[in-house]
């Protein structure tokens, strides 16, 4: 009995450490007062916690407020420097490595640019393992100091198995690519740093739902329209997916019956009508040039010019048709979303959709409230995500803070089949928003 005693204090404490950072995280600077109202814990425990995050070095004073009558307060607040997080993004334009202190500023970034369908596994494994050892050197970061590094990577992510993390991602010729046993050993980092991989969908939803566009809702959905297509699903406040983390696959959702032919194989998917490549291919057939040579983002650019000129010629028709075919389509997978799932907030992301939304947006909110039915549709804001092309990159970073916070600031070895904590504070981003409670 003694034993289970002991397990409860420590689970308690934990549980108190967890919410005192998390408080300070999204809501800080805070005096010790503040964090009583604020978390329901007593003085006393307050006291005992704080000293204990001050020892660990995870939190800072950072200056004084007064008080009525009484001694001027001291503020507290997490120390950026405390701990380094790195982020990935293996997107299908480029792959992006950012190392963030621990309030998510950045302090380095690698990147290279893909083309084609250079998605060859040694090489991107290689890269990877490269440029998180270029982000630490030029953050003068000891390997050793990292929370975890998370990676958001297009497709499936399997962690079923015995082993760590496999990722089927079929538009890109990955078919159960262990990439977590490849990165550990390509990065040859102490085996302390745990690795977190998940659908880049989800990190975009994680990040735009932290820091971005969907803080303080507790039902949204958080499109990423890039060369693919994907999705975040959030309901009551947390990311969900289907089995193994599918839901990130809402690309593929049929939207016409032997429609066209998508990467994936299968015919009518959504993404053979919305994804970045699809819509290209679709200009090109209708006479569109892209310049010679360009890749995939330069030719998108090319195509929004085309329909909206800025030098006062005439739009090109085409160009114009195909956009809005695409705004029709995004809307109707837009609508099943709101059928389904009821959100009371959409956003789209992703490289494609940042560029494309300014133009279809308006569009893409008729077709959507159009095709859905009135009462779900009546409740839902549709706009476009505020975290820039960074958000998935963020997102990843927030994987092991999200694991960081659940074991109350403590630094764990990774266990192989853990799944990352799917839940966390959902509140704006410290460097980039003011902070609000987290629910």
């Amino acid at each position: 009995m003694a034993e289970r005693t002991q397990r409860t204090v420590r689970d308690l404490r934990r549980v108190n450490r967890s919410r005192i950072l998390q408080r300070l995280y999204f809501d800080g600077p805070l005096s010790r007062q503040e964090l009583v109202t604020a978390t329901g814990l007593s003085s006393g425990s307050v006291s005992n916690v704080v000293a204990e995050l001050v020892d660990d070095g995870l939190l800072e004073e950072a200056g004084t407020v007064g008080s009525d009558g009484g001694r001027p307060r001291t503020l507290l607040q997490v120390s950026p420097a405390s701990g380094r997080i790195v982020g990935v993004d293996v997107g299908e334009t480029r792959v992006r490595v950012e190392l963030f202190d621990l309030t998510l500023a950045e302090l380095a970034r690698a990147e290279l640019p893909l083309t084609g369908r250079h998605h060859d596994v040694p090489r991107i494994t290689r890269h990877i393992a490269d440029s998180i050892g270029t982000v630490l050197r030029e953050g003068r970061t000891d390997p050793g100091h990292l929370l975890g590094i998370g990676v958001g990577v297009p497709g499936i992510v399997d962690r079923t198995g015995p082993g760590g993390a496999l990722v089927h991602g079929q538009t890109i010729g990955w078919d159960a690519v262990p990439l977590e046993d490849l990165l550990r050993d390509a990065t040859q980092l102490p085996s302390a740093v745990p690795l977190f991989i998940n659908n880049g969908a989800q990190a975009l939803g994680r990040a735009e739902m932290w820091f971005g566009g969907g803080r303080g809702a507790e039902d949204a959905v958080i499109v990423l329209l890039g060369s693919g297509v994907g999705a975040c699903i959030v309901t009551d406040g947390a990311a969900h997916s289907a089995a193994r983390d599918s839901a990130g696959e809402w690309g593929h959702l049929t939207v016409a019956v032997r429609g066209r032919r998508c990467r994936c194989g299968a015919r009518g998917c959504l993404e053979a009508y919305t994804g970045a490549e699809a819509v290209l291919r679709r200009w090109q057939e209708a006479g569109g040039r892209p310049p010679d040579g360009a890749d995939e983002e330069t030719a998108l650019t090319a195509l929004v010019a085309a329909a909206h000129p800025q030098d006062g010629t005439a739009p090109d028709p085409d160009a114009l048709a195909v956009l809005d075919e695409t705004a029709e389509y995004l809307g109707a997978g837009i609508s099943d979303l709101i059928n389904l799932f009821g959100p009371e907030r959409v956003l789209i992301g992703g490289w494609a959709g940042l560029l494309l939304g300014p133009h279809l947006l308006p569009a893409v909110r008729r077709y959507a409230t159009g095709y859905a039915l009135a009462h779900p549709a009546g409740r839902v804001t549709i706009d476009l995500g505020t975290l820039g092309p960074d958000a998935v990159t963020v997102g990843a970073a927030t994987l092991p803070l999200a694991d960081f916070f659940t074991n109350g600031g403590r630094r764990t070895a990774p266990q192989p089949a853990r799944r990352a904590a799917a839940t966390g504070p959902r509140t704006p981003r410290a460097d980039r928003a003011r902070r609000r409670t987290p629910g």
